[in-house]
């Protein structure tokens, strides 16, 4: 199995979805890992049996004039065509399941493979990152918290604990819906300098909580419980700075 590291990164860096310096990091990584080495030259593998798999058939001529609608027909050629049709679409559904096979195999080696804290981190720190993306950071965006706490009346079950830290070097930013793991939790955004901080909140769990701290994918996060919420702080800045966050949170 590979390392924690090239698990988190290898099918990114697989499918091109790194960006140039965590595709370089990657590559260094490599160089020094046999493990991440064998999985991605088994990934790269089993990519290229897929393409080189013979899961299509050319089109013959008898479809091609029936779709441009030529004038005659014979109820032969009419047979050839719908014979075609059907095998070119079985042939299609065939490869539409071993594609939908294999990603869901991937996915599962992943949960098995992660320890259930870190399969956590690895997810929330994936949703962090998917809001760095263009207008995707906020649904209501505000600095004001009385704005930005009723915006989740009616959209969540429970109403999030909303704070502005300015004060302390944490300005509230706004906030957003975002699904995590299956449940509908609250982000609350906040700046610290020039780095963001995604703090995801739900109501503690009756399994599978969040708690715990590290660093996943050169991200930063640090998870804890309060007043009957569980948090999960990630961001790119220091490990000190989600700390005092969580210290603010707490009312200390």
């Amino acid at each position: 199995m590979p390392c924690e590291h090239g698990q988190l990164e290898l099918h990114g860096y697989l499918d091109g979805e790194l960006d140039a310096m965590g595709a370089a990091n990657f590559e260094q990584h490599l160089a020094t890992c046999p493990d991440c080495k064998r999985m991605l030259a088994a990934e790269e593998s089993l990519r290229n049996s897929l393409h080189q798999a013979a899961l299509y058939e050319r089109a013959p001529n008898s479809l091609r004039t029936s779709l441009l609608g030529a004038p005659h027909k014979s109820s032969a050629s009419k047979h050839v065509s719908r014979v075609s049709v059907f095998r070119w679409q079985w042939l299609a559904a065939a490869a539409a399941l071993l594609l939908a096979a294999t990603v869901g195999w991937r996915e599962w080696q992943r949960s098995q493979t992660l320890p259930p804290a870190q399969l956590v981190a690895s997810t929330l720190v994936d949703a962090h990152l998917r809001s760095l993306q263009p207008g995707h950071l906020t649904d209501v965006e505000s600095t004001d918290q009385h704005t930005v706490k009723p915006w989740f009346d009616g959209r969540l079950d429970f109403a999030p604990p909303v704070r502005d830290f300015a004060s302390d070097g944490f300005p509230l930013l706004g906030g957003r819906l975002d699904i995590v793991q299956g449940r509908t939790v609250a982000a609350l955004v906040y700046g610290r300098r020039k780095h963001i901080v995604n703090v995801f909140v739900q109501k503690v769990p009756q399994t599978g909580s969040w708690t715990g701290s590290g660093s996943t994918q050169g991200y930063c996060w640090l998870a804890w419980q309060a007043n009957g919420f569980s948090f999960f702080a990630v961001s790119d800045t220091a490990a000190s700075d989600l700390d005092q966050l969580k210290l603010l949170f707490l009312g200390q």
